[in-house]
């Protein structure tokens, strides 16, 4: 179980920690802050029988949630898991609950498509899950959500729409005509105090 370390390097701590974790059948992490209860994580660890990749939720029924969202912190949420179905219809209710299990065989089979840096890492990982076929399934947790968090809109929201937008991309025909502009994109990362995006591996879904 890997415990992430810092908002804004979110998505490339992951990509590293997926790689480097343990050999063990499952691999799994959840937010450094805490928000996860070992419970919680251990109720993912038991349905993992049942899908290749488990994920908690809070918005589905039965999650329970021990300090309720700041009204910005649920409004921003919503707004992106509303263009996040739009652009890729996963179908899932809570993308960026930092609590997710893994099979090894599913990690090691999408790990060249991860290339998300930033904390639109989660829907990089769970469209390259579904893209390869492997199954993802959703479940109530249970949550407590940390005051004084670190993570900041303004900036951060907008690198987060442009990652999200950027992956739709990727996977579209026309990407290759973009990837001259790749300079530009880092620069405008940068420009957002935000992560570029790693560059296209070999094998990558």
């Amino acid at each position: 179980m890997a415990r992430v370390p810092g908002a804004h390097r979110q998505g490339g701590a992951l990509i590293e920690g997926l790689k480097l974790a343990p050999n063990a059948d499952l691999i799994g992490y959840v937010d450094a802050d805490g928000a996860t209860g070992p419970a919680a994580f251990l109720d993912l660890v038991r349905r993992s029988p049942e899908a290749d990749c488990v994920i908690g939720s809070r918005w589905l029924p039965g999650a329970v949630l021990h300090v309720e969202q700041s009204g910005q912190r649920k409004f921003f949420s919503r707004a992106f898991h509303a263009v996040v179905e739009v652009l890729f219809r996963m179908h899932i209710a809570d993308t960026q609950c930092g609590a997710k299990i893994m099979r090894r065989a599913a990690v090691e089979r999408i790990h060249p498509a991860l290339t998300v840096a930033d904390m639109a890492f989660d829907i990089n990982l769970l469209f390259a899950l579904k893209r390869a076929g492997f199954r993802v399934l959703e479940v109530p947790t249970e949550w407590t959500d940390k005051i004084g968090s670190k993570v900041r809109f303004g900036r951060a929201s907008l690198a987060w729409f442009l990652s999200v937008v950027r992956l739709r991309l990727v996977y579209s025909p026309c990407y290759r005509w973009l990837r001259p502009l790749r300079p530009l994109e880092v620069w405008l990362y940068r420009k957002l105090g935000s992560p570029p995006p790693l560059p296209s591996r070999p094998g990558k879904q």
